[in-house]
């Protein structure tokens, strides 16, 4: 009954970079999977109005990188 308690706390090694790959690739994994399921159970209705706005947005973006791809100087559409 005289036997020392060890009450140091067990040695557990440090997690190499493989593992904290794995550990937070899993993390936001899953955060992905949640906000994916969260925009199928609440969609954001859009308007006819905010598709036009949209279509216009896109295809200057569009158009500007396009434009300056080939070297031709962007106009507005």
């Amino acid at each position: 009954m005289a036997a020392e308690l060890d009450f140091s706390p067990p040695e557990i090694p440090e997690p190499t970079f493989m593992e904290n790959i794995l550990h937070y690739g899993l993390f936001f994994g899953a955060i992905f999977q949640l906000i994916c399921v969260l925009a199928i159970i609440l969609p954001i209705p859009k308007t006819h109005k905010m598709n036009i706005w949209l279509f216009h947005i896109w295809s200057k973006v569009i158009f500007d990188i396009w434009s300056k791809a080939i070297g031709k100087p962007s106009s507005d559409i």
